[in-house]
């Protein structure tokens, strides 16, 4: 499954492992993810794309705010 912008993540790998993101710049070998919480929108996170694994889900991150996201995760991870 390919990963684009939208596109909620789990991380396997490194500090936040086992945490769901959204992937907010996709491109190459990584990408920049957010959470809203520890990884907010304005500064999301450089991760390697070998390190995440996409859940099928998609979340539409025009016009979201850092609250609504950690919403949507909370749902989507809980329904998992």
């Amino acid at each position: 499954m390919k990963i684009n912008v939208g596109s909620v993540v789990k991380a396997n790998a490194g500090r936040d492992s086992g945490g769901y993101f959204v992937v907010t710049e996709a491109g190459g070998t990584s990408c920049f993810i957010a959470d809203g919480r520890s990884r907010k929108l304005a500064k999301p996170k450089h991760k390697n794309m070998k390190h995440i694994s996409p859940t099928g889900s998609m979340i539409d991150i025009n016009d979201i705010t850092d609250k609504q996201l950690r919403i949507r995760l909370r749902e989507l991870s809980k329904a998992e």
